[in-house]
């Protein structure tokens, strides 16, 4: 409800001292991130709980199996890119209040607060990484991790006969692709470099995380296209902002990840 300044291409409001915040485009940039993330954290959450439920109670043991195997894989995902997601939003939320996002009132203060400590919690997000890519990802040679892609590249065979979803099985696609050349690239690098597993580590989780995103996001896109009802047109919209404004943070931790461990560890200890 708060009016500020005038949009860029006119007054939307002209009868109003000023426009909505929401005719700005960097306010919709931060609350399109905000729910792009717990969208799709919450997909992520819900299938996860879906794959403990079959781990326990399925009839068939293959399938209880693998419902297992991918539980280990992806609960360091859930914990970390999830909480850090949620950091993120509670920042991004306070921004868009500007001053009053530091006045208890509102309460959003309180909500950057409880969601740091979520990044320390049950394992450091550090901690969690490691044990994404050093123990679930290349201590098995890959296996969870392939049972994960299997998933994705069965969604992406569903899918290869309609131009209506190319705008995200493309860019999933090669994200699939990258991601797999990269765990055999880092596999490589850790039998000669121990170090190399915390050096890509978190890299590694947030691309393995966004994975994870795109793959339930085009899910998502896959159901909701042809449908013109208000919930199914937002569904839509939030996944076109994902692959456009959210999933090019892969690109970086791609560079990330390939750096190694020699120039995090050269400084010597006693110049820290």
């Amino acid at each position: 409800d708060r009016l500020q300044g005038r949009a860029a291409t006119g007054p939307a409001s002209p009868d109003k001292p000023a426009d909505s915040i929401l005719v700005h485009p960097d306010v919709r940039r931060m609350l399109l991130t905000a729910r792009a993330y717990n969208e799709g954290g919450r997909a992520l959450a819900t299938w996860t709980a879906l794959l403990l439920d079959r781990e326990h109670d399925h009839p068939d043991p293959a399938v209880r199996e693998e419902a297992s195997e991918l539980m280990a894989l992806l609960t360091p995902v859930v914990k970390a890119f999830l909480t850090d997601n949620g950091y993120e939003t509670a920042t991004l939320c306070q921004q868009v209040l500007g001053g009053h996002g530091y006045i208890s009132e509102w309460g959003m203060d309180q909500f950057v607060r409880d969601a740091r400590i979520n990044m320390i919690y049950e394992g450091t997000n550090g901690i969690q990484a490691l044990d994404l890519l050093g123990r679930k990802v290349l201590m098995d040679g890959g296996t969870k991790f392939g049972r994960f892609a299997a998933l994705v590249q069965a969604f992406l065979e569903e899918n290869k006969n309609r131009p209506d979803l190319a705008e995200f099985t493309a860019p999933l696609s090669k994200l699939l692709a990258d991601t797999v050349a990269l765990t055999r690239e880092l596999g490589a690098k850790a039998k000669a470099d121990p170090n190399e597993v915390g050096a890509a580590a978190v890299p590694y989780l947030r691309i393995t995380g966004h994975l994870c995103f795109a793959w339930l996001w085009a899910r998502m896109a896959a159901l909701a296209i042809g449908r013109d009802d208000a919930f199914h047109t937002a569904k839509i919209a939030t996944a076109r902002f994902y692959f456009a404004w959210l999933l090019p943070e892969v690109e970086q931790r791609f560079r990330e990840a390939r750096a190694g461990a020699p120039s995090l560890m050269a400084m010597p200890a006693d110049a820290f």
